[in-house]
């Protein structure tokens, strides 16, 4: 199995990194690697966490009060959306039916 990432959600992902970074000296990059963490957890045990909205599931970090929003196709996962658990809570769920060539192939 491959785990992937639409752009948008890497996009995400390095915003996320630049605003804790911003914050205090280190904090991002501490977020990425919790954030890699829970990638690997996810591809290991694709089905283990729950289902945020249909066919959504969701990761919820342990440090840091996001969640990465993902889908299991096949013989891939896609990560939609690196989110915070408190804003916003479903501007992500157009991006479960977007197209293979929409995705980053470049694994986590």
């Amino acid at each position: 199995m491959q785990l992937t990432f639409l752009t948008i959600a890497r996009d995400e992902l390095a915003e996320v990194k630049r605003f804790y970074n911003r914050q205090q000296q280190g904090l991002g990059d501490a977020f990425k690697r919790e954030a890699g963490a829970a990638a690997k957890l996810i591809l290991e045990r694709p089905l283990a966490w729950q289902v945020e909205i249909e066919p959504a599931r969701r990761f919820l970090l342990n440090q840091f009060p996001y969640k990465m929003v993902y889908l299991v196709r096949a013989e891939q996962i896609i990560v939609i959306a690196i989110m915070h658990q408190h804003r916003q809570p479903d501007y992500w769920v157009e991006r479960t039916t977007s197209t293979p060539s929409e995705h980053n192939k470049n694994n986590q």
